[in-house]
């Protein structure tokens, strides 16, 4: 467990603060770090320490302390760390992870220890319904809203026959689920790939074969570099298009290059979305790590926001849990993306993109907005969360 520690310049402390004020903020982060999906693990992290390195070293008031645990993408491994995290190290919130799997694994060690949990990536529907949790926050998205963009645009365009192909885990049946909602024609082949996968050969042939009019992928991580790769070589690419999540990003496109150029996604944001917060935070994203942020990086910097506006609003007293809560759910800050609040559940209310990939002068890479999908769009699993 690598340990990351941000201090602040020294300040004169008045002598009637608080006791609790003179004590370090614990933040927890879990991402993966290590394994062809470590790219996506390495952008939620820097883009959390580059946010609490903008605020001074300080979220509410108070130095920040970042310990940084590698889950490996190994549910069980990932357990095992939350669980020094908040036991032995005390955390006051658990940062994370990038995967659902992991999510799901860790989601009840955090909250049952009534440790706040906030997930900058990972949104699995399971949480966003009946089991919606007062101590867990989502500063992305619900899993399937990313996909719901992809399967309104492939029914918008008249797309009359589909290829599906995702890993098999919780995060790629909830993107089936969300592209089938908007989209009605037909799927001519749903293929679950196991989590990891790295040769596309054989679905690629039935692809050809089948030559349906679009193909919608979820392949985050080396799954997704591979994929359109191999794609791009079977020579599919011009011929028949590719409506993806999370495969064709700013975690990817560094070594898919070329090969993703013209490729569509789904997004909350892209580097290019025009306001002052987000031009700020790329051009010292890009500064800071020599590469372009993608979203993993973003709602990780928004998470670190999020903890700074609530840790605020208790004048840092993090002892009452019910005022942090309340803090939270105001979601009282700016976010980089624009218009963010929190629905019901805690997983946000916010716009959604179709973008598409650009290779920039400098011969940088980067997904460009298209246009805008869903305007203020909330999940629809919130109507079922009574709990918070």
């Amino acid at each position: 467990m690598k340990k990351v520690v941000l201090l602040a310049a020294a300040a004169v402390v008045l002598a009637a603060a608080p006791a609790q004020a003179q004590e370090k903020l614990k933040i927890g982060v879990i991402a993966t770090l290590s394994g062809p999906p470590a790219v996506l693990g390495q952008q939620l992290r820097n883009g959390f320490n580059l946010a609490v390195k903008t605020l001074g070293g300080k979220l509410g008031g108070r130095d920040t302390e970042v310990t940084v645990a590698d889950d490996e993408l190994k549910p069980d491994l990932a357990v095992n760390k939350v669980k020094t995290l908040v036991e032995r190290d005390k955390v006051d919130f658990v940062v994370g992870p990038i995967f659902s799997n992991i999510l799901q694994a860790i989601h009840k060690p955090v909250t049952d220890n009534k440790t706040f949990l906030i997930s900058p990536n990972a949104g699995p529907s399971s949480y966003a319904g009946k089991e919606c949790n007062p101590f867990f926050y989502v500063t992305s998205y619900q899993n399937d809203q990313v996909h719901e963009i992809l399967g309104k645009v492939a029914q918008d365009r008249g797309y009359k026959r589909a290829y599906l192909l995702v890993p098999n885990y919780q995060a790629g049946r909830d993107s089936v689920a969300g592209f089938k909602l908007d989209y009605k024609g037909e799927i001519v082949e749903e293929t679950y790939m196991p989590l990891g996968t790295l040769d596309f050969q054989p679905e690629l042939t039935k692809i050809n074969s089948q030559k349906p009019d679009a193909v919608f992928t979820f392949m985050p991580g080396g799954m997704g570099v591979n994929l359109v790769k191999q794609y791009s070589q079977a020579g599919l690419a011009d011929r028949i298009p590719v409506l993806s999540a999370f495969t064709v990003d700013e975690s990817t496109l560094p070594a898919q290059q070329d090969a993703a150029v013209g490729m569509f996604g789904g997004a909350n944001w892209a580097p290019n979305l025009d306001n002052p917060q987000s031009k700020k935070f790329v051009a010292g994203y890009e500064a800071a790590y020599n590469s372009v942020p993608g979203t993993y990086a973003m709602q990780a910097y928004d998470a670190a926001l999020l903890i700074d506006s609530a840790a605020k609003a208790v004048k840092g007293d993090l002892s009452n849990k019910d005022a942090v809560a309340a803090a939270l759910k105001k979601a009282d800050f700016t976010s980089l993306r624009g218009g963010f609040k929190f629905n019901s559940n805690g997983y946000p209310i916010q716009d959604f993109y179709l973008t598409k990939v650009a290779k920039r002068p400098d011969g940088k890479f980067q997904t460009e907005i298209v246009q805008k999908v869903f305007e203020n769009y909330g999940d629809r699993y919130a109507k079922d969360c009574a709990a918070k």
